[in-house]
Order: C-alpha cells, then structure tokens, then sequence
C-alpha cells in the first residue's frame, strides 16, 4: 500500500488500481484528486473538504463515491452519511467509522460532528484525538491545530499504540515548528514516528 502526503490533512492511499482520497480540503494539491476511486471526508471544515473542487471531480466522474457525515451529506448531493459503527469497503479498502465529535477549541465550539476512518489498518482521526477500539497499524497523528497541543498529541500516540506514525494536519507549522514537535514525537511517542513531505509518499508493508 502507497501512503501519499498531501497540505494539511490530505493524504491518499493507493494499492491495486483502488485510489483512495481522504480529507481533501482547500489547502490540498489539485492532483490529489486525479483518478480517485473514492472520497472520505471526515467533516465540515474548508481545510478537509473542497466543496467546488469535490464536485468538479464528481463532474468527470459522477460515479465517484463520497463517504462523510450526515452534516456534510446533507450539503452535497450525492454523498453517502456515514455514522460511527459503520463499515463498507470503498475502492477495494475495508473501512471502519469511528468517533464522532470534533475536538473542542473553546467553550464548546465547534461542536461539529467529525468521524474518524481505520482504513485497512490506517487510522485517519481528522480533528480529533480519539482512540478507536480496533488495532491501528499506522497512525495519521494532527501535529497542529486551535484544539490540539503537543502533550495531547504525544498521549494520542501513545494510547493508540500504532507500529508507525505520520504527521497530518500541519499546514499551520513552521518549519522550525516542523521540527521542534517531530522531536518530541519522536522522542516520547513511544513508536516509530517520521513526517512524510508533500506530495512525497510511504510504502506501508
């Protein structure tokens, strides 16, 4: 399986033909949706999906399927809702829904829903930090964000005990940032942690 990274929290998973899009927002690459089988979206917000960009691939390809929550189901026509529990297989990947709830900024905002997806043994969490009950092989940890700081990011990684670990969800990181939380990461993660640069990619065994 190839794991490419894209801006932000845009990444995509290739293995046997199967193109699978996650989270591709307004900050991702235009490339990132060329040829995808199918979309996870994880939630609402602009940095995780292109509403214009979404439907002009849906325009080449109106078969194309998209998977995000009631919420965003009910703004784009032709998207499948997906709910925590749920399970299906999307370009030839068995996918698992998991979460729920967008992680809190600030007195109870955005009190958004956001589901997570365990895709194959890949845990995308979107913008939160929670632990699903199934084993995850790799993990896409947020490295930054309004809601998140570091010590909850490293006790994320703990808990969820992957056997590898990538950074997402950090456009909004310096590049001295970059390597400040990638050292702590690396040094009390507690697994085998790297950042994957944009547009590069990974091949997971």
């Amino acid at each position: 399986m190839r794991l490419i990274k894209y801006t932000h929290a845009c990444v995509r998973l290739e293995r046997d033909g199967g193109q699978l899009l996650i989270d591709p927002g307004t900050w991702s690459e235009d490339e990132a949706f060329v040829d995808a089988s199918a979309v996870l979206v994880t939630h609402e917000h602009a940095d995780h999906i292109d509403a214009d960009r979404l439907a002009a691939a849906r325009s080449t390809n109106p078969s194309l399927p998209v998977y995000a929550p009631a919420a965003v189901a009910e703004q784009l026509d032709g998207v499948t809702a997906v709910s925590p529990g749920d399970t299906f297989e999307a370009a030839g990947y068995q996918v698992r829904v998991v979460g729920g709830a967008h992680a809190e900024i600030f007195e109870g905002l955005p009190g958004c829903a956001n589901v997570g997806y365990v895709i194959d043994g890949v845990y995308h969490p979107g913008d939160s930090v929670f632990v699903p009950d199934v084993p995850v092989e790799t993990l896409l940890v947020p490295t930054s964000a309004p809601w998140l700081k570091l010590a909850e990011a490293l006790e994320f990684v703990r808990a969820v005990k992957p056997r590898r670990a990538f950074s997402i969800h950090d456009a909004m990181l310096s590049e001295r940032g970059e390597q400040n939380v990638d050292r702590w990461l690396d040094m009390k993660g507690g697994t085998e942690y790297a950042r994957i640069p944009v547009g590069e990619s990974v091949t997971l065994a």
